[in-house]
């Protein structure tokens, strides 16, 4: 798994910039998917894929150690959606 400190460091070699330029950069992508979902938008990022948001309704779930039922608020979750491309990209086509 890359940590945050790694894709810094590819994001600016790749780009050729600072750490510093990469890291607000990166920071500021994610600010913008996070707000944009917070509004209910879905980011498409064109060959990549897209993230949007769902509505996980209220549900009972079991307490794994009891077995006890536990009562699952509702909450709306993230969802990213790979593109076609992206899809055959990882699966070597």
């Amino acid at each position: 798994m890359a940590t945050k400190a790694e894709m810094i460091d590819a994001v600016a070699e790749g780009a050729g910039v600072s750490k510093a330029d990469a890291e607000r950069t990166i920071t500021a992508f994610f600010d913008y998917v996070v707000d944009a979902a917070r509004s209910g938008e879905k980011v498409s990022v064109p060959g990549f894929g897209s993230f949007a948001t769902t509505e996980r309704s209220a549900r009972t779930g079991r307490n794994p150690q009891t077995g006890e039922p536990v009562e699952i608020a509702a909450s709306t979750a993230m969802k990213f959606t790979a593109s076609s491309k992206l899809k055959a990209t990882l699966n070597g086509k």
